[in-house]
This record gives structure tokens, C-alpha cells and sequence, in this order.
């Protein structure tokens, strides 16, 4: 029970009492000394006011009004914004120096100093993450400053697979015409675009060895000067190579070149070809079942080895498909309608593929440094001298195959934009058509780079998906602010670049997310042990990369304001009832003024019988 419920019981048990009291008189009194029923309304009207006023004198009413709005400067304020009546200004230890307010060492402190506050109207950049929960609640008013020129958005993975290839994404501010360059480790340019109208662009590259990879990330403007170098971590870890199983009906360079390049990207395929009469060649033969087929990632087959499946090892296939292995079908050649009809089953509708067309590649944005990067210095036996132009790709050929179908998923198009190899989910694995039959020329022509691109996207959107890691990361990390660390272990820790680990605590209050919150001390690559296994993360340095900063802030405290929009804008009535109270001092004056006068009344004889006479 709270105070404000305990005095207005006690005072309401004592104005109870003093009425009754009052009628119990009324009714023992002889009838020419009662009092005249104008009389005991007054006395019985008094009683409850009475009360009342005193319980506004212990416990004045809150004034919400007086609180007003807190405006709160942080980053890139400006100084000079409106404020109404009631409003308090405050400043946290980002603002500028020339920021307007009461300087606060952080928002729950500046909440404390003001408890009647109920909105925010935030200034600048936007609240760092030590403030957030303590503007949750409350109706909040972000007026963001401009993001500064460069780089403001960048979205790229933390950790990729050896040997495969990532995309990162960003945006860039106030750079019309510009350009952005992204190098690897050993400073060389792998890939370059334009920026897009709206400052948007998208890069990729290759992860070639296992380890903690800085690529770097630069930025310039339309008379090509270097404005910003931003660095882009990326842990490449040593995943476990998908296990692969090739199946063809005849040997040809397309199965060749295919082998070749699964091997120099260590998939160690198991490969078996048919060449007639029982015999194969390749690897020692399997048996095409559903144990079989549970050992392996990736089922890569032609035509002719479909059809030559038994009924009882095509239902493995499909019935492994549907648990999750993935399997790609080569179209070398027209179909049966045997085959078409099976097909027909799973979902697609392809044709005879009885023509074949010409097929030209979409453009690569790398510029020709980027491609040389790309395909790197060839080998011992043939190596590829620095300065020599990259080759242009040739002209492959593909089955008419009809692909685009909505039920279908594009797994790679051409110049044009048309799917020539597409695929659909079977169950919890994915079946794929792919209607290119000679992409073995790209090699012979020296663009091995792009041959290696096209079947490592098919490949690894097509694999058995595999357990994601349990622990996660919360945003990117920065120092000497809380990052929070989900999917904890007991006993998990954090190793800093520099120093003793750190113990991680759970939060309770996570339930089964089992989160914790570290804040970094230092920049540099941080690792997340638990047990045996290591899980590196990059924490950049607070002054790093400020546009990414100052997006990030601005991101969040829009967030919290959207929140506050969708509860209707206004404080709850608990965060209402934390206003500021009034003075004491008028109600407990009209209680002494209203007791005295009820005191005198009482001892007079107005109102009396007894006075009429």
C-alpha cells in the first residue's frame, strides 16, 4: 500500500467518524437544543472537505503541466531551438560546447533532476546507447541533425567461408558522381562502382585464406579525390567443405572443368561416370540410396545419368532432396518426355530443350585492375604477367529451357535477364535446372575468375543448409559503448586484443536469448569464447568511421520514437504520476482557516432551536 492510499484512508476513516459523531448527537439531543437541519448540513459538508484539504496539504497535488517538454542536445546540435513554457533544456556529454541547457552526465541523471518530464525532444545526432533505456516510455521528438558527407551505411557480413565470395552494400551522403573502390588486405582493388543516385552501391569479393582479412573500403568524390577510407573487417573462417556428388552419363570438358574446379576450391567431390556397358570411371562406386545420399551436401548430375537412375534410386534422390540435400540437374541435351513428366512432378515445367542459343554473361562492374586482382598471378606453369588485359568473355551456348515460371526461383540469368538455370524448394532441400552446357570455355579463354563465380553462387545457394552459430552479436561494436552478446554459454568471455579476459554475466531477465552486456575498452579484434570454440568480432574505434556513427544513432533514436508514436505519443499514467508536486502551504492555510471557522460554528448557537427562542 502506498502512502497516498494509507492518508486517505486514515483521513477518510476520520471524517466517517466525525459525521457519525455528529449525528449521534443530533439524534440524543432533547428537540428544543437540536440544531435546524441547514445547521447539520454545514457541519456534515465540513467534514469531508475538511479532510481533504489536509490531505492536500500533507500530499500536495502534481503539477505534470510545469514539467513540460526536456529537450535534450546531444551530437550536431544546433543551438536556438523553440522552447514553450515549462520546458527544460539539458545537455549530455556529446553536445557541443555552445549547446544551450543544463550539462547532465547522462539522461537517467538529467530524468532524475526533473521527474516530471513525460517527453523528449531530441536534438542532433541522436541518443548513444547508454541512454536508450532510459528514454523508453517516454513520448519522444527527434529532430536529426545532417548525416555528415561519406560514408553512412554499410552493410556487410562479419564472417564468410574460405574461398567464397561476399557482397557488401552501403550508402554514401552528399557525393554526387563519386565512386567507391573496395581493396583487399594487400591494398589491391578487387572491385569498383558508381554510386547510384541515391548514394546506394554494392561490392564484392573473395575471400581466399582463413584468418582475420581488413579490407578496406575507399571513397571518392567526382574529381576522383580520396574523401574517406573506411576499413571493412571480415573473419574467413575454415568452414567444413560441402561434400559433393557428380553423376554423369558420359565424360565431356564440361564435367572436367567442373571436377578441376571443385578440387582447386577443396569440395573433394566423388565423382562417377558412365561411359557404357556397365563400366564407369571416376571414383569407386556408390550405391545411390537414402544412406548414401545422407552423407553428402550437394548432388550434381546430367541428363543422361538422370535417366539412367533406377525408379528406387530416383525416389532416394527426391526423398534426400526433401531432407535437405540439394540437387542441380545439368540440361546438356533435349529431354524425354520420361524425363519431362518426372520433372512435371517435381514442379517444373522446362520443355523438350530440344534448341540450344546463344548466352553472353552479365557485365562485371570491376573495372580491369580489379579483374587482375581477381584472377590473380596464375600458376607456377602458367603464370599471368601483372599488366596483361584481362580476356573478354566469350559466348556460351544454353538449352531453351523455359525457366522464368513465378513458381520458380532464378539461380543465374544473363546479359539479358533471363534465367538460364533456376530452382524450388523440395521439402527442406532445394531442386535446381541448369541449362548452361558449356561453361568449361570461360577457362580455356582465361577467365577462370568468372567460371569459379558462377558455380560457387549455384553451388552454395543449392548446399545443405548447415546449423547456424548459436551466439550472436548485436550491431557493430564500438569502444567504450555496451554491446550486447546473445545465445550465451555458461562461463563465456571475452577476449580483448590487449589484456585479461573479460567475464560475461547473463542478464536473467533475457529468459532463453541468455544475453549479456560487455562494453569494449579498447579497438581491434575482440573473441567470444565459449568452451572450445572462438568467436572473433571487430570493435571500431569511437572516433571511427563518424558518418556510420552518426547514422547509427540517428537509426536508433528514430526507432525509439517510432515507438512512442505507436503507444499514442503520450507517457503512461505511472511515468504521470511522477510529476513534481505543488506547495503545501495554500491548502494547509485553507484547512487551518476552515478548521477554525468550523470550530467557532460548532460552539455557537446559530442553528439552534434553542437560539429561535
Amino acid at each position: 500500500m502506498n502512502i497516498e492510499l494509507a492518508v486517505a484512508i486514515m483521513l477518510g476513516l476520520a471524517a466517517i467518524l466525525a459525521s457519525a459523531r455528529l449525528l449521534y448527537r443530533q439524534y440524543r439531543s432533547d428537540a428544543a437544543t437540536r440544531s435546524r437541519g441547514w445547521r447539520m448540513a454545514v457541519l456534515l459538508i465540513a467534514q469531508p472537505v475538511i479532510a481533504a484539504l489536509l490531505y492536500f496539504a500533507v500530499l500536495p497535488p502534481r503539477l505534470p503541466g510545469q514539467a513540460g517538454t526536456m529537450i535534450v542536445s546531444t551530437a550536431g546540435a544546433a543551438a536556438g531551438a523553440s522552447e514553450g513554457a515549462g520546458d527544460i533544456r539539458v545537455a549530455l556529454p556529446e553536445a557541443p560546447p555552445a549547446a544551450v541547457g543544463e550539462r547532465v552526465p547522462d539522461l537517467a541523471s538529467a530524468l532524475r533532476r526533473h521527474p516530471g518530464t513525460q517527453r523528449l525532444r531530441v536534438l542532433g545526432a541522436g541518443l548513444p546507447p547508454r541512454d536508450r533505456d532510459a528514454a523508453r516510455g517516454l513520448a519522444i521528438e527527434f529532430v536529426a541533425a545532417p548525416l555528415p558527407r561519406g560514408l553512412s551505411g554499410l552493410w556487410s557480413p562479419a564472417r564468410v567461408g574460405e574461398g567464397e565470395e561476399f557482397w557488401l552494400s552501403g550508402r554514401v551522403e552528399t557525393m554526387p558522381g563519386g565512386s567507391v573502390e573496395l581493396l583487399d588486405p594487400g591494398s589491391q582493388r578487387v572491385d569498383r562502382a558508381v554510386l547510384r543516385g541515391d548514394g546506394g552501391f554494392a561490392l564484392s569479393a573473395v575471400a581466399r585464406s582463413a584468418g582475420l582479412a581488413m579490407f578496406q573500403l575507399r571513397l571518392r568524390d567526382a574529381r576522383q579525390q580520396v574523401i574517406e577510407q573506411v576499413d571493412v573487417p571480415v573473419a574467413i573462417e575454415a568452414r567444413p567443405a560441402p561434400k559433393l556428388l557428380l553423376l554423369a552419363g558420359a565424360p565431356g570438358p564440361e564435367l572436367k572443368y567442373l571436377r578441376r574446379w571443385a578440387a582447386d576450391a577443396g569440395l573433394k567431390p566423388h565423382t562417377q561416370i558412365s561411359v557404357g556397358a556397365g563400366l564407369q570411371l571416376g571414383d569407386a562406386p556408390l550405391s545411390l540410396n537414402a544412406a548414401t545420399l545422407a552423407g553428402f551436401d550437394l548432388l550434381v548430375l546430367d541428363e543422361r545419368a538422370w535417366e539412367s537412375l533406377g525408379e528406387t534410386q530416383r525416389n532416394a534422390v527426391i526423398a534426400a532432396a526433401r531432407g535437405g540435400l540439394g540437387v542441380l540437374l545439368r540440361v546438356g541435351g533435349p529431354l524425354s518426355p520420361r524425363t519431362r513428366a518426372q520433372l512435371r512432378e517435381l514442379g517444373f515445367e522446362p520443355g523438350a530443350g530440344a534448341d540450344a542459343s546463344e548466352l553472353r554473361l552479365p557485365v562485371i562492374g570491376a573495372d580491369e585492375a580489379a579483374t587482375r586482382a581477381r584472377l590473380g598471378p596464375g600458376s607456377v606453369d602458367a603464370p599471368r604477367p601483372r599488366d596483361q588485359a584481362p580476356a573478354e568473355a566469350p559466348a556460351l551456348t544454353r538449352r531453351v529451357l523455359a525457366l522464368d515460371s513465378a513458381g520458380l526461383q532464378p539461380l543465374a540469368r544473363d546479359a539479358d535477364g533471363k534465367a538460364y538455370a533456376a530452382w524450388r524448394a523440395l521439402g527442406q532441400g532445394r531442386f535446381a535446372l541448369w541449362g548452361l552446357s558449356d561453361s568449361f570455355k570461360l577457362v580455356l579463354a582465361g577467365r577462370d575468375d568468372l567460371h569459379g563465380r558462377l558455380w560457387s553462387d549455384a553451388l552454395s545457394t543449392l548446399t545443405r543448409a548447415r546449423s547456424s552459430e548459436s551466439a550472436r552479436i548485436d550491431g557493430s561494436p564500438r569502444q567504450d559503448e555496451r554491446t550486447r552478446v546473445c545465445g550465451l554459454a555458461d562461463g563465456a568471455q571475452v577476449l580483448p586484443p590487449r589484456g585479461p579476459a573479460v567475464a560475461l554475466v547473463v542478464d536473467p531477465d533475457t529468459g532463453r536469448e541468455r544475453c549479456a552486456g560487455f562494453w569494449p575498452s579498447s579497438a581491434g579484434w575482440h573473441s567470444l569464447r565459449q568452451g572450445e570454440r572462438l568467436l572473433p568480432f571487430y570493435v571500431r574505434a569511437r572516433d571511427e568511421a563518424p558518418g556510420l556513427r552518426a547514422s547509427e544513432l540517428r537509426e536508433a533514436t528514430a526507432g525509439l520514437s517510432l515507438e512512442s508514436m505507436q503507444r499514442g505519443g503520450a507517457a503512461t499514467g505511472a511515468q504521470a504520476a511522477d510529476g513534481e508536486r505543488g506547495s503545501p502551504w495554500p491548502w494547509f492555510f485553507a484547512w487551518l482557516a476552515l478548521s477554525a471557522g468550523l470550530w467557532w460554528f460548532e460552539r455557537s448557537l446559530r442553528g439552534r432551536y434553542l437560539a429561535a427562542e
